[in-house]
């Protein structure tokens, strides 16, 4: 009698298996974005050879803040405050710069409570991959509108915003983030691409997620439908991303792409849809959005990158070793330390 093998996992350069990268099981709603952000997330860790343990999880509240429990449960997690995950990441990258920061928030808790925080972080260019999963109403509390909400958009009760939304991206690139975008949940190629180049990039990354909710806003009429999406997505480029640890070899038409070298050697690539885009012209990103909010438009890609900004750690001059290691007597001044500055305050 023939006998059959299972053969075993696929793993990636750290011989890790996907599995490696889940985390607990979904409390969402079955078919709400987030959960497809999550598992495009998985994906992108794995892919890069994330070590899981290596990962800081940071989050505030609201169903978006929900969902790093449901991927990789071998990471450090902290749920913050309503509003207030910006202050607890720059805490935690400045004490353990050796960790990636990766911040999940939603519309409301970035861009009402949590809006002074935010903009904040975006113009200190701390290293971190801030998401925004972004439906346009408060899910957790019956479905009211947020700050991102469209003009003219109405909810399931047929009531109707007046009131103009707040763009998190056009903020990110004035306020000096120094990798922008913005993408759609059910798009799994495109969000995987920028999820991936994220984590290569050092600095600030702002990713815009529109993810719909299916319970209160996806009906006709709203603006972060699957439907509304799918019939005004309008992408700036066709985005691939080559690791640095890969070695491959790629052939395109001159002038039609363009290649942002990161950091760590790895390369995005940008084949453009419109001619004319560059997304390291910042003056020009902004203008681009505001055409789009014109027209109608949802811009979807990498909106503005900046790969050679300092970050504020370059900023700060931080030691090599992570300060949550250093020893005590290293941290902690000696008495004729403490003794002179109260001498230069007398």
């Amino acid at each position: 009698m023939a006998t059959t093998t299972t053969p075993p996992p696929k793993t990636n350069r750290l011989g890790l298996s996907v599995l490696d990268y889940r985390g607990g099981k979904t409390t969402l709603c079955a078919g709400c974005g987030h959960n497809a952000i999550s598992e495009r997330i998985i994906d992108a860790l794995y892919e890069m050879g994330v070590q899981p343990e290596r990962v800081a999880k940071l989050s505030g509240i609201g169903c978006s803040s929900k969902s790093p429990a449901y991927f990789l449960n071998r990471a450090h997690s902290f749920n913050a405050v309503h509003g207030r995950m910006p202050s607890v990441a720059t805490g935690t990258v400045l004490a353990n710069q050796s960790l990636m920061a990766l911040g999940v928030s939603g519309d409301g808790d970035t861009a009402s409570i949590g809006i002074g925080q935010f903009v904040h972080l975006m113009r200190r260019n701390l290293p971190i991959i801030y998401i925004i999963e972004d439906n346009g109403v408060y899910g957790l509390t019956k479905g009211q509108f947020s700050a991102t909400a469209d003009v003219g958009s109405k909810l399931k009760t047929g009531v109707i915003n007046e009131l103009p939304p707040i763009d998190t991206c056009e903020l990110a690139v004035s306020l000096g983030a120094t990798f922008v975008g913005r993408s759609f949940s059910g798009d799994k190629r495109q969000l995987s691409a920028m999820l991936k180049a994220a984590i290569a990039h050092r600095g600030t990354v702002m990713l815009d997620v529109i993810s719909p909710c299916v319970t209160f806003n996806d009906h006709e009429g709203s603006t972060k439908s699957y439907k509304f999406m799918q019939d005004h997505d309008e992408p700036l480029q066709e985005i691939s991303f080559i690791p640095g640890f890969e070695d491959i070899h790629v052939d395109y038409d001159p002038g039609t792409t363009l290649e942002v070298a990161m950091h760590d050697g790895s390369r995005l690539r940008l084949r453009k849809l419109e001619e004319d885009y560059d997304p390291t012209d910042k003056v020009r990103a902004v203008t681009r959005m505001n055409e789009a909010k014109r027209d109608g438009e949802i811009l979807t890609g990498v909106l503005y990158v900046n790969p050679d900004a300092p970050t504020f750690l370059d900023m700060l001059n931080l030691t090599d070793e992570p300060l949550a290691t250093l020893p005590q007597s290293v941290v902690r001044p000696g008495r004729e330390v403490l003794e002179q500055v109260m001498e230069e305050l007398r």
